[in-house]
């Protein structure tokens, strides 16, 4: 895309991720990022095969809330991250993106056991030249924790995922707050919150196509450009339901590389919202 990076996330698009990355290559995208797993390796040959940037990788988030609790289940977390940071490196990509917590319920809070941890993970990121992007969830204490107490250090930055502002942040600008550190970005479209007295859950997080929810994407990319953004826009994206929802079923009918042509227009869209180029979109 003219003046724009575009990269999507492997995703249930219904088809392999190795096809998958051919497909991206073949409608117009610049790249993707990966969850963390056994193929890493290959998705590095597979980018270089294809010219393809290799984004980033997604951190498994599993444990996300264990990192924060005064107990030894903490180690095996902490453990697990690095050796994420450690495979980032190995298959030179640049971003290992982290859920600095998992949890609807009350949590430990940001403890000091916790920014330990992750002053391990820092320490170990800025040695190997991996960037660590902490990206908005529910429980927005720890990110502020982990960008205040990490401030002053280049390694650390922010990942903005517009689809869990509205639904887990409801609707708090985030770019206001970190837009400064913004080097990565999860952009998707939801519903907001679905429960009248404002409870977020999981379920509301549905990861729709641009423009099939209620975000106002002129918006989101003027707050992109405020903050000074000019980096490789990133999507995630899904075809399926979540649990008692029915919002995705739309795509469900789409072949792959339908729906993923699909997803490289809207984001073509967003990006020429986002340079300014056509007012009337």
């Amino acid at each position: 895309m003219y003046k724009t990076k575009l990269c999507l996330g492997l995703g249930d698009f219904g088809c392999g991720f190795e096809e998958q990355i051919k497909l991206f290559k073949a409608v117009g995208f610049d790249g993707f990022f990966s969850g963390w797993d056994g193929n890493i390796k290959n998705y590095r040959c597979l980018a270089k095969d294809e010219g393809l940037i290799y984004q980033s990788i997604h951190a498994p988030f599993g444990n996300a809330s264990k990192m924060w609790k005064e107990t030894e289940e903490g180690e095996a977390a902490v453990n697990e991250l690095l050796k994420c940071v450690e495979d980032c490196a190995s298959v030179e990509v640049p971003i290992l993106v982290i859920h600095p917590y998992i949890g609807f319920g009350k949590g430990p809070g940001a403890t000091e056991a916790g920014l330990e941890r992750f002053g391990k993970l820092v320490e170990l990121s800025e040695k190997l030249g991996v960037k660590l992007a902490f990206e908005n969830v529910e429980g927005e204490e720890y990110l502020a924790a982990l960008m205040n107490t990490f401030a002053d250090r280049s390694c650390v930055g922010f990942c903005w995922d517009s689809g869990h502002e509205l639904c887990y942040n409801r609707g708090r600008d985030m770019l206001k707050l970190y837009g400064d550190r913004l080097i990565a970005t999860h952009l998707n479209d939801n519903l907001g919150v679905s429960r009248f007295d404002g409870e977020i859950f999981w379920t509301d997080d549905l990861h729709l196509l641009p423009f099939d929810g209620i975000t106002d994407w002129k918006n989101a990319a003027s707050r992109l450009n405020n903050c000074g953004y000019d980096g490789i826009l990133t999507f995630e994206l899904s075809k399926h339901n979540k649990p008692k929802r029915f919002d995705n079923s739309k795509y469900a009918s789409m072949p792959c590389e339908e729906y993923l042509a699909e997803a490289y227009a809207r984001a073509c869209r967003i990006a020429y919202m986002k340079n300014g180029m056509d007012n009337n979109l």
